[in-house]
């Protein structure tokens, strides 16, 4: 751990309404865990007890008090993925890792974790992999997830990726255009919406790339967090009919300008988006 990154980390959050757990998520995305002498850091430089923040670091399930590997895989054992072989799963990804869930493979390329429920439970068994969803998973998926993971899950090749191309975007209430070519993002105009989350309020911009995930957003938005989409111009709520088919959680509509309907999942992390261009609304 270097000190001075550590103390810029929480200058930086100092002041701000989501403090304690961006700092705390922005040293475990640097370090991939809290170290100790981190923790102490953040309870000298904010004023907070050492047990204030050793209770936040150790309530939430996606902060680790010891090293993780590259990849963290989560595999649910919920009662829905549990009557579905959701152990047998577990046991798989234990025997091809050769490690116990809890454990980090000696590589620390990945950390194994059973979880309780990842909140798609028609969907199982699900198995989660940085922020990944994959649902329905059997043993002969397994091999496959952990080669994409070592390959990288959000690896996107703009130029050269046939399935990315460019969307112009409006909303399906007022019609009025969301694009944003004053701020592009993988250098076309961005896609401008307002996001909500846990209390935060504030701008959120995608790339109108269709299939690239590139974002930024007013406030860090951590992985797994299900994300309210609204129109800048009439306010309205961006919701689709429909729940995404990877991790179960609202799909987001908005109204292609050349005709048809682009969905993307609410949920931090997960990919799954949906493109009709067959219709012109809802």
């Amino acid at each position: 751990m270097k000190t001075d990154e550590v103390v810029s980390i929480i200058d930086k959050h100092q002041g701000q309404g989501d403090g304690l757990i961006s700092v705390l998520e922005e040293i475990q995305s640097k370090y991939s865990y809290l170290p100790t002498d981190a923790l102490k850091l953040v309870a000298e430089r904010t004023g907070r007890s050492p047990v204030d923040v050793y209770g936040v670091a150790t309530f939430y399930k996606s902060f680790s008090l010891k090293p993780r590997g590259k990849h963290l895989c989560s595999v649910c054992l919920g009662t829905a993925c549990h009557v579905r072989s959701g152990q047998i799963i577990a046991q798989e990804f234990e025997r091809q890792l050769e490690v116990k869930a809890g454990e980090t493979t000696p590589d620390h390329e990945f950390t194994l974790e059973t979880v309780a429920c990842l909140g798609a439970c028609a969907l199982g068994p699900i198995v989660v992999v940085d922020g990944h969803y994959f649902s329905k998973v059997n043993t002969a998926k397994v091999r496959s997830i952990l080669k994409r993971a070592r390959r990288g899950l959000d690896k996107v090749e703009i130029k050269t990726d046939r399935r990315i191309f460019p969307v112009a975007v409006s909303c399906p209430r007022c019609n009025h255009s969301l694009m944003d070519p004053a701020h592009p993002l993988d250098d076309a105009p961005s896609v401008r919406v307002t996001a909500t989350f846990d209390g935060q309020h504030g701008w959120l911009r995608l790339s109108s790339l269709y299939g690239s995930p590139t974002l930024e957003s007013k406030h860090d938005i951590p992985v797994d967090t299900v994300v309210d989409f609204f129109c800048p111009h009439c306010h309205a709520e961006l919701r689709g009919a429909s729940s995404c088919p990877e991790c179960g959680a609202p799909m987001v509509a908005m109204i292609v300008r050349a005709g048809g309907i682009v969905q993307i999942c609410a949920r931090r992390g997960c990919k799954g988006h949906m493109l009709d261009l067959n219709g012109g609304g809802f």
